[in-house]
């Protein structure tokens, strides 16, 4: 756990005035959506009600988590400009793929989780395994966000860090309780607009101390390995793999296909945010509007990083090798000490409680939503009334946050927290995409070949985990995750198809609207969510898609030159 003294933030009266307000606002929004919540539908999914700008904000903001502020910071401070591979390649591809390709299959489909799709596709067996195991992910995920607002409390107040997760958790908990999915969405919404107007001004005053971007450069360039956090490839620092090919086979199959298509496309605490959509193409669009923001947001929150490893004299000695009192995830906390004054503070402060709270809330929404439909209603209870099954899900809000908290201790084990994140993605949402496209692609796949390749998938992730820690695969950095993701995925798709050639498909007439070339269903799905004529250009996914991909690419471009 971290010590107290080198994070302790000199806040002023105006400082706590501003994050008393954003607490009062979250808190307002919640009780305010209350008043929309009369059916499990409401809490649990907002009604598929709303409009594809709030969905495409809330999807990208649902993942402005710990994630994002302290653990890709400290990724820009570790591993410099390398880090951006998780927006460009290992964010954007996948979100464009889920609006315009996978979309039309979930929510034309009408099915209320992803577990709930694998039902449909495979059998229930499959359904409630991955309920399962997402239900385990969503909890100590949830504890990652928790941590990392318990760093930011810790530094502002002088708490304790167990109190300070409690504290947190609780207030995420009011009112996710009060006001379901809608709270937890018009609020990411807002929390997208704060954070930004933290991160911007950390950016640029820090930019300002390093002497600008060229200052920047010429301190890197004077430590160990300051060459290399300036170029993009071969990226041998963030994968931890030294033969420069396969460092770059890493980067792009390992993160931008294997663990990015994994998260981004089949997570339900993503694509939750586009179920409730009021329609086809509000649901097509939000990854897509979202995409834009994800593109920009990684130099507001890489380049701080980066200026850290050259201005924090604790982070220098790390990258130095050296020994410290502060570790990679204290990068935030630590500019904001030195370069903001207060006010500034304040709206810093706000920012990052409002990163931590969306990451969390998602956690908790989803949660509520699979157990709830998949597990409760689909297995354990079901044919109970709807009232029921609303209380069911404030339930689960209570008991899932109370577990968090506890999941947030194991979170404080690492000193990256982005190393544990790509891990937890490598068990838990590898195998699945694997099995989603097995089933999307290939008709022959059989219902016992969903949990079998699940399984397998999950167990070979875990044993190179293991392996790992062991010092059997010595692979230092995420490179290890890489390389549980890629065995997750082919050990899930060996296992799906060897099981699937021992039994009986489903019939075509089963599979309309669940697999691609079953048509019907899946293609009215389809032309829905497509520009038809007269329909605006800026509406048309194909023009947003291909805009979000020009857009990651001519940043990568950029970065080559400046």
């Amino acid at each position: 756990m971290l010590a107290d003294a080198p994070l302790r933030l000199h806040a002023g009266v105006i400082d706590y005035i501003l994050v008393a307000t954003y607490f009062a606002l979250v808190l307002g929004i919640g009780f305010i959506a209350r008043r929309s919540v009369s059916s499990s539908l409401d809490f649990l999914l907002s009604g598929r009600s709303l409009p594809a700008w709030v969905t495409g904000l809330a999807f990208m903001s649902a993942n402005l988590g710990a994630t994002e502020l302290l653990g890709q910071s400290a990724n820009g401070a570790e591993f410099g400009i390398q880090a951006v591979h998780y927006y460009w390649i290992g964010a954007i591809p996948a979100m464009v793929f889920l609006g315009l390709f996978m979309m039309p299959f979930f929510y034309g489909s009408k099915v209320r989780s992803v577990p709930e799709f694998l039902r449909r596709r495979y059998n229930p067996a499959t359904q409630r395994f991955q309920a399962v195991l997402f239900a385990v992910a969503s909890v100590l995920l949830a504890g990652v966000n928790l941590y990392a607002m318990a760093i930011v409390v810790n530094a502002l107040l002088g708490w304790p860090l167990w109190l300070a997760i409690v504290i947190a958790g609780l207030v995420v908990l009011i009112y996710t309780l009060i006001g379901g999915l809608s709270a937890s969405i018009y609020n990411e919404v807002l929390q997208f607009f704060v954070i930004v107007a933290a991160m911007v001004p950390i950016t640029l005053v820090g930019l300002h101390k390093a002497g600008g971007w060229s200052g920047l450069k010429a301190k890197l360039f004077q430590q160990p390995h300051g060459h290399d956090m300036l170029q993009a490839f071969p990226a041998h620092e963030l994968t931890g793999i030294h033969n420069s090919f396969w460092s770059v086979i890493g980067v792009v199959l390992g993160l931008g296909f294997v663990t990015s298509f994994g998260y981004w496309t089949t997570n339900f605490t993503e694509v939750q945010r586009a179920f409730s959509a009021k329609d086809m193409s509000a649901a097509r669009r939000t990854p897509l509007i979202a995409a834009f923001p994800k593109t920009l947001i990684a130099l507001v929150i890489i380049i701080p990083g980066i200026v850290a490893a050259v201005t924090v004299p604790g982070i220098q000695k790390l990258n130095e090798g050296g020994t410290s009192n502060v570790n990679y995830n204290d990068v935030v906390p630590l500019l904001m000490q030195q370069l903001l004054p207060n006010g500034f503070l304040g709206v810093a402060l706000a920012g990052l409680l409002a990163s931590f709270m969306a990451g969390m809330a998602a956690n908790v929404s989803s949660l509520n939503t699979v157990f709830t439909y998949d597990l409760w209603q689909g297995w354990l209870r079901p044919g109970k009334s709807d009232r029921h099954y609303l209380n069911v899900g404030r339930w689960v809000t209570v008991i899932g946050t109370l577990i968090a908290i506890g999941t947030a201790f194991i979170a404080g084990n690492f000193g990256n927290i982005m190393d544990y994140i790509q891990t937890l993605f490598s068990f838990f949402n590898v195998p699945l995409f694997a099995v989603f496209i097995l089933g999307l692609l290939w008709k022959r796949a059989t219902g016992h070949a969903g949990w079998a390749g699940l399984a397998t998938g999950t167990a070979g992730a875990i044993v190179i985990f293991v392996l790992n820690q062991a010092g059997v695969i010595p692979i230092s950095s995420q490179g290890s995750s890489y390389l549980g993701g890629g065995v997750a995925l082919v050990l899930a798709l060996i296992v799906g198809i060897v099981v699937s050639l021992f039994q009986t498909p489903k019939s075509d007439k089963e599979l309309v609207g669940l697999v691609t070339g079953v048509v019907d269903a899946t293609e009215a799905a389809t032309a829905e969510g497509v520009s038809a004529v007269g329909e605006v250009w800026y509406r048309n996914v194909w023009v947003l898609g291909i805009g979000a991909l020009v857009l990651a690419a001519a940043c990568y471009i950029f970065f080559m030159f400046v």
